[in-house]
């Protein structure tokens, strides 16, 4: 592995682990996003009701599912 590929590795993965902020919003509503699923390296955010409406179909494909939903019980 070249270190070129390591380091677009490394990044895909310190993306895909980010923590959520206030400022990321679901693409399905505009709430504020709890769960990042992504997808053949695109990023679809949700808030925890949309992420749980399509769980059963995107979780099988997802790549990585960051799930922040705990936070809501804070």
């Amino acid at each position: 592995m070249s270190t070129l590929e390591h380091t677009a590795d490394v990044a895909e993965v310190t993306a895909a682990d980010r923590p959520l902020s206030g400022l990321d919003r679901c693409d399905s509503c505009g709430a504020q996003a709890y769960v990042r699923v992504t997808l053949s390296g695109s990023e679809l955010l949700f808030c925890a009701h949309h992420a749980t409406k399509h769980e059963a179909k995107l979780r099988p494909m997802a790549e990585a599912w960051h799930d922040e939903s705990h936070k809501l019980s804070a």
